[in-house]
């Protein structure tokens, strides 16, 4: 069957993807991945997102009493 399309019957093929390193391995690696453009601004967010919930829950935390310290007597003056 003879089709009157212009299809070549060999495509040349693309080889431009073997000529790039691998990629690294460990931390390095994943900064150079966190620091291309779509995974930084996610990144960027979850950072914003854990510093501010760890700062949220700082401000929540109540402060310890003193050991040593016993409550104030009743005949102490009041402020």
């Amino acid at each position: 069957m003879h089709l009157p399309l212009p299809i070549p019957l060999h495509f040349e093929q693309n080889h431009g993807m073997e000529n790039q390193p691998e990629p690294a391995e460990g931390l390095k690696g994943l900064v150079r991945w966190a620091t291309t453009p779509p995974q930084s601004v996610a990144v960027y967010f979850v950072i914003l997102v854990l510093v501010l919930g760890m700062s949220f829950y700082a401000g929540t935390l109540s402060p310890k009493k003193p050991a040593g310290m016993a409550p104030a007597p009743v005949s102490a003056p009041r402020n």
